[in-house]
């Protein structure tokens, strides 16, 4: 997930909340990359002091046991870590992953080596991996990210039903210095090797090519699955390893990503506009309990035709930009001199404070209508934090490192990062290609292998990663690559995968995928 806070319209996609970022896969004219296979093989043998202080606990596992639509399934979770070297051998730093592997001699349809295997990283950057493993796809769930929750709720884990274990194994990868991930080198080269877009592709990467050499699955089929930053990783790191490392994905999966900001400037485009307008509608329908796909493809029509074309001819009509104020005031049911001083361009950070103002309430930048009371409604800008930020945080490192320490055994008193800050202040967003987006490097990687599939899908809610953008990417492919790229959308914001009704939707979209091969 992306985390931060949204000011405008414009930086819902040019930064997809403040810590979303952007660039694209590796050129010719850049370095190298961080660390290469070669260069790991050749770890010295003696390891630092200060190195061997610094170790996490060696690999652990543990037999576990879940029943889905109506089969028990018998697997493994293992907690281990991927050591990183330089060009020297010298190590830069420990990923950990979490991993469910299901076991062959206790009733799996196949040995686990002719099994999918699916890696999956969140975003931020600074999220770990946690959010997808114990929201989505993981064997073990807790109830997060919606409305009602709190913090000091239960953090229980209970069987999913959604899981995807049934189908692929699965390998959640937390990025250095997030969950228990950590780097063995200083801040300097820290933000060197780990903390900037190119490296932090080309590591996690290394990590993936690592972890199937280490495991013995390398000829296995290959799934990656990205949310929010990491939707935008997704595309980079399935070319990168393509072209670069040597490891093709079968398949790439995209939740709520951040993947094409470049929509232009809202003072001249209507695009940025456009890709607001149908999340905000798709909060009110649903709190009318209107949400439906057909109501959201008449929402869609309308943002691609009449709205644009009004934005695009400007003031100057005024018959045409009467009606689409009325229009976008019907369709959002804001307050009608709101929109009209809008000028029917709704503004994200303005829109958020409005929307529930007369219940002295602010709604989340990931699904406005998750709320909590604002503690400073008469600020003219929002002093608080996000209202799913303030409440994920505690349930799922609780739930993660009770699992990890306790039902695991891998024990270390370290802490566990769900959300670093830190990461967020130590990443560099100077260069030029924080506006390029992944989306060069989506239609390389399809354009290379025309039997790689990707499944692009989203909460209709979600402001932080609206489902327009990859909407409109889509619309824009060309022709010989669009039908190996879908977009589906569900009822929820960013993290719409919390919602146990959406559960067996996502798992079908997948299963059909990986089926497809």
């Amino acid at each position: 997930m992306t985390f931060g806070r949204v000011s405008s319209a414009l930086s819902v996609m040019s930064l997809s909340v403040l810590l979303s970022l952007g660039a694209v896969a590796q050129r010719p004219h850049e370095g190298p990359p961080t660390a290469t296979p070669a260069a790991d093989a050749g770890k010295a043998a003696e390891k630092p002091a200060d190195v061997k202080a610094l170790e996490l606990p060696a690999d652990k596992s543990v037999e576990q046991t879940i029943t889905v639509h109506g089969k028990t399934l018998h697997y493994t979770a293992t907690v281990g870590t991927i050591r990183l070297t330089d060009e020297k051998g010298k190590p830069t730093g420990d990923v950990m992953y979490t991993a469910y592997i299901l076991d062959h001699d206790k009733g799996a349809p196949n040995p686990a080596q002719d099994r999918p295997v699916l890696f999956a990283v969140n975003g931020g950057p600074g999220a770990s991996s946690v959010y997808l493993n114990l929201g989505a796809v993981g064997p073990k769930h807790i109830s997060f990210g919606v409305a009602g929750d709190s913090a000091s709720d239960p953090a229980t884990l209970t069987d999913n039903p959604g899981t995807w274990l049934d189908f692929a194994d699965l390998v959640f990868i937390d990025p250095i210095g997030t969950g228990f991930s950590k780097s063995l080198v200083d801040e300097a080269e820290s933000k060197k090797l780990f903390y900037s877009p190119t490296p932090d592709v080309q590591y996690l990467s290394l990590v993936i090519y690592k972890w199937l050499v280490k495991n013995d699955r390398l000829l296995d089929k290959k799934y990656l699955m990205g949310e929010s930053y990491g939707g935008y990783r997704g595309p980079r790191m399935t070319h990168y390893m393509q072209s670069q490392l040597g490891v093709a994905m079968n398949g790439l999966v995209l939740v709520s990503p951040y993947l094409n900001p470049q929509f232009g400037d809202g003072n001249f485009s209507p695009v940025p506009w456009m890709i607001t307008l149908p999340s905000i509608t798709a909060a009110h329908l649903e709190s009318e309990h209107k949400l439906t796909d057909e109501a959201m493809q008449g929402v869609i029509a309308y943002t691609e035709g009449e709205y644009a074309t009004t934005l695009i001819k400007g003031p100057r009509d005024k018959a045409a930009t009467d009606a689409m104020v009325a229009k976008v005031t019907e369709m959002t049911g804001l307050d009608p001199q709101f929109v009209k001083y809008s000028g029917g361009r709704l503004e994200t950070g303005a829109f958020l404070r409005e929307v529930h103002r007369e219940k002295g309430e602010i709604g989340s930048v990931y699904d406005s209508n998750v709320t909590l009371p604002d503690p400073f409604p008469y600020s003219p800008d929002q002093e608080s934090s996000d209202p799913i930020l303030e409440s994920i945080i505690a349930p799922t490192t609780t739930a993660m490192v009770d699992f990890i320490t306790r039902t695991v055994g891998w024990k270390t008193e370290a802490q566990y990062y769900a959300l670093s800050y830190e990461v967020s202040r130590q990443w560099d967003r100077s260069g030029p290609t924080l506006r390029e987006g992944a989306v060069e490097d989506l239609r390389e990687a399809v354009a290379a292998d025309p039997k790689l599939n990707v499944l692009i899908v989203h909460g209709w809610n979600d402001l932080s990663c609206p489902f327009m953008g990859s909407q409109l990417t889509q619309n824009q492919l060309p022709a010989k690559l669009a039908g190996q790229v879908s977009v589906h959308e569900f009822p929820g914001g960013h993290m719409f995968y919390t919602r146990p009704e959406n559960g067996a939707g996502l798992h079908d979209f997948a299963q059909k995928m990986v089926e497809a091969h």
